[in-house]
């Protein structure tokens, strides 16, 4: 039980500044239980003002969960932001008993009342009052049953981690999958003259054939040759999740040494027998969601794999069932039909977890719905035949890199949620304001890129797809052929050697140095004088890039300023990308710098409405974002625009936003068609929002574009707004300040003059 509060004893009555005026008087009932009346008031006036309770009554059904740290509030406005629907106060004074008891009862306990409306919940949230004594609740809709999941993962500061499976965390592959790519890879070698490809793909078929003659082993005999000892089999109950009851042994080899592990989908059927390899570091991961028995994720699986199949490689992984219990098995283990987009809301079934707490690890982002694309962490896809060195090419292997972002990503959130949330809600009184309600953390905030990539030793084609898909092993157990021409459908899209890809190691490509996940510097002006800019300034300058997996593979860089990122190009070739990501970010840091010291100090004169390519200088050659923000945003302009420039645009903007703003307030941008899953009539539209109030709107034909018009339309009302409602978000003129090294300020004046000159003396140089 939550330790008790004491309500405060004696804004104005009637529901306060935030409801509008009139109430409606409502009886109240908790069950059959007669509570007495109330007075209801919109939070809103018009239609969006109509009353949520049906027959004009309002009838409780039950109380929530008991929360032990966490009020109702601060739970609600996590997952249902700013979703408060009227306020109701007891009419009579003193009130009636039994609603004094619920009253209380909710307050010291941190528990709502719940109004069950079709499939959404109300929730009647107990507040203090600074001048009402009678019982005074807020209002809020949620939809039913998400409640209840979230207040326990919120009170164990526990968040959900949704996993793939295939060439994510593992590798699995039939007898008829084996000699497929062994037959594909022998075609490929008779038309190919590149004596080192032909080397790197006979050691590759190799290997195919190698783990091929295990597994006919396993098949024939139940045991397998390794290294010279024979291991036998070792029969390992399965809890059935379908059909029947009976006890399932399913024949398993565990190979710790080469990391694998046999074993039999169907028992009765040899022919179901599969080879799997786990990926590198999966017990480091592992250990970390379980260590010392505390639970920091609910885990999650969702593949496009058969579903006795992809249970079968979660206990192979699981097999202590330490992540996933055996009762939850069947729920958390979501299979999606192939061709299908993955989606957090199909994964939790709208009651296990609200996806805003949640995040994945997967090696494709395009399979995942657009609108849960910020919560994925993408590893590069594991490809143990083609690259068996791969994963260890890094300092930290790739599923280490995944437990340290999992790790950040929770520290993030729950910072948040604990230093300004829930502070904030604790301050709050039922006379406060929707606008007063604080911003809510979202795993996308603190879902950062990290660099992942890898460049193997081999200088082979492309690898072909290595695990086989599901659905092999679902017409196996159904009985279907496999005819010898058959093509294998592959589980992900990879590239051929025409695509000329520098991280497979063809000849011409882009080296790639693994210290920090940097990329090797280019000979470029842009990269050369932003990484002056760090030296001089003592700051780190870093380059992440990561590769899209799209039928048109493009690879995007991102730059780092102390950990902060302040650019992005993407490209064709990482040269190319990382050159217009250092030239991005000399953009924004010139524009935040001018920002920054236009208003405070005036220190430079300069027409920054020059068009590009007019100077020979740094700070001469490039417009202001900021300028551009104060033209009257077109819908037709936005469309002809390349998309990495209205990202650019988009996150010049947005800094400027973050300048202009108190630190603990955020712009939150709504995508105001988001309940249909897809854009209006080909149309995005976006509304900036600060404190719940709406600063602009845009729309546009892509996503980027619509939130591009919403923010500069946004940043525009800010500095022109005279609204107090506004204002007091609003940082003081004096208090502004540089965001990326405020503490270096007073010498970017006499750096940007450095750099200036030195692009002027290199471009001569060159020229010469």
């Amino acid at each position: 039980m939550a330790t008790p509060r004491a309500p405060p004893q004696a804004a104005v009555p009637g529901g306060g500044a935030g409801a509008a005026a009139g109430g409606v008087t409502m009886r109240m009932f908790h069950g059959d239980v007669f509570l007495g009346e109330a007075e209801v008031f919109p939070m809103k006036q018009g239609a969006e003002g109509s009353l949520p309770f049906p027959s004009n009554e309002i009838r409780i059904s039950h109380l929530s969960p008991t929360s032990e740290r966490c009020p109702p509030l601060a739970i609600l406005q996590t997952i249902a932001p700013f979703s408060v629907r009227c306020k109701l106060q007891a009419k009579l004074m003193p009130p009636h008993p039994s609603l004094h008891r619920l009253y209380l009862t909710c307050f010291n306990e941190y528990k709502s009342a719940v109004v069950v409306v079709g499939d959404e919940e109300l929730h009647l949230v107990a507040m203090p009052s600074k001048v009402e004594k009678v019982p005074c609740f807020w209002c809020c809709s949620v939809r039913s049953g998400i409640y209840a999941a979230s207040v326990g993962m919120l009170n164990l500061r526990c968040l959900a981690i949704v996993f793939d499976l295939d060439e994510t965390l593992i590798v699995a592959n039939t007898m008829k999958s084996f000699e497929d790519r062994i037959e594909m890879l022998s075609r490929r070698m008779d038309i190919e003259d590149d004596p080192v490809r032909i080397a790197g793909m006979s050691a590759e078929i190799k290997r195919y054939i190698e783990d091929r003659e295990l597994l006919k082993e396993f098949i024939d005999t139940d045991t397998v040759t390794d290294n010279g000892r024979i291991v036998g089999t070792q029969k390992e109950e399965v809890l059935p999740i379908s059909g029947g009851q009976e006890r399932v042994l399913r024949p398993v080899i565990r190979l710790p040494e080469r990391n694998a592990i046999l074993t039999r989908i169907n028992p009765e059927v040899r022919d179901t027998s599969v080879f799997v390899k786990l990926r590198p570091a999966w017990e480091d991961l592992r250990s970390y969601l379980t260590a010392k028995g505390r639970k920091r994720f609910e885990v999650y699986v969702c593949t496009m794999a058969e579903r006795d199949y992809a249970l079968e490689m979660w206990r192979l992984l699981d097999p202590e069932a330490n992540l996933i219990s055996s009762h939850n098995l069947a729920e958390r283990v979501v299979c999606v039909k192939s061709g299908s987009k993955k989606c957090l809301q199909n994964v939790f079934k709208d009651k296990g977890c609200h996806p805003k707490m949640a995040m994945v690890i997967d090696d494709r982002l395009q399979v995942w719905d657009e609108k849960d694309q910020l919560r994925v962490h993408v590893v590069p896809a594991y490809t143990p035949y083609y690259a068996p060195q791969a994963e260890m090419a890094n300092a930290v292997p790739v599923l280490c890199v995944a437990r340290n972002v999992a790790c950040n990503v929770r520290g993030g959130f729950f910072r948040e949620f604990d230093e300004n949330l829930l502070r904030k809600v604790f301050e709050l009184m039922y006379e406060n304001e929707l606008l007063d309600l604080p911003y809510a953390p979202d795993v996308g905030d603190y879902l950062v890129c990290e660099d992942t990539n890898f460049a193997p030793n081999n200088k082979d084609v492309a690898p072909i797809p290595e695990g086989m898909s599901g659905a092999e092993v679902g017409k196996r157990l159904n009985g279907l052929a496999y005819p010898r021409d058959q093509k294998q459908i592959p589980s992900s899209t990879r590239l051929s050697d025409d695509d000329g890809v520098a991280l497979r190691g063809i000849p011409g490509g882009t080296n790639i140095q693994s210290n920090g996940g940097s990329l090797a510097t280019t000979p470029s002006l842009f990269v050369t004088v932003l990484q002056e800019i760090g030296r001089l300034c003592e700051s780190r300058v870093e380059f992440r890039s990561t590769v899209s997996s799209g039928k048109n593979m493009q690879f995007s860089v991102e730059v780092l300023f102390s950990n902060e990122k302040i650019g992005i190009g993407i490209g064709k070739t990482r040269d190319e990308a990382q050159v217009l990501a250092a030239e991005k970010a000399l953009q924004n840091l010139e524009s935040n710098y001018l920002s920054f010291m236009a208003p405070v100090a005036g220190v430079l004169n300069k027409d920054v409405n020059k068009p590009p390519g007019s100077g020979n200088g740094f700070l001469e050659d490039i417009t202001l974002s900021e300028d551009i923000s104060m033209e009257e945003p077109s819908g037709s302009t936005l469309k002809e625009q390349d998309h990495s420039k209205a990202l650019d645009r988009l996150s010049s903007v947005i800094s400027l936003i973050r300048e202009l703003c108190l630190e603990d307030q955020h712009v939150v941008f709504r995508d105001q068609v988001r309940d249909s899953g897809s854009a209006l009539n080909g149309e995005y539209h976006f509304q900036a929002e600060l404190g719940g109030q709406i600063l602009g709107r845009g729309i546009g034909l892509n996503k980027d574009f619509a939130k591009l018009q919403a923010a500069e339309e946004a940043l525009k009302t800010l500095k022109t707004t005279t609204d107090p409602q506004i204002k007091k978000h609003l940082r003081p003129m004096q208090q502004l300040n540089f965001p990326l090294y405020p503490t270096q300020s007073h010498t970017l004046v006499g750096l940007l003059f450095f750099t200036q000159l030195k692009l002027i003396f290199l471009e001569d140089a060159i020229a010469s």
